[in-house]
């Protein structure tokens, strides 16, 4: 193998390290989200006020335990590097 042309760009990784975080954090908030609201519309006899608060308690509940419980304690692997 020769030289490389200085003037290409060839990156360390095929692919950035960031992207998998972010795909990650999306995900968790699509499915965070649609539970929440799944599972907040079977309470009847809701304010708004009310459904608004159990929505946002189980969204933050879902990134409580996978950030947390699942990915820290249970995978070992550190959610910043």
């Amino acid at each position: 193998m020769g030289k490389a042309n200085p003037y290409v760009h060839i990156p360390r990784e095929s692919f950035p390290n960031w992207i998998w975080y972010a795909a990650e954090c999306v995900g968790l908030i699509i499915i965070a989200f649609l539970s929440a609201v799944t599972i907040t519309d079977t309470f009847e006899g809701l304010t708004t006020e009310q459904h608004n608060y159990v929505i946002t308690g189980i969204f933050a509940s879902f990134f409580l335990g996978w950030y947390v419980v699942i990915r820290s304690l249970i995978l070992k692997k550190k959610i910043l590097k």
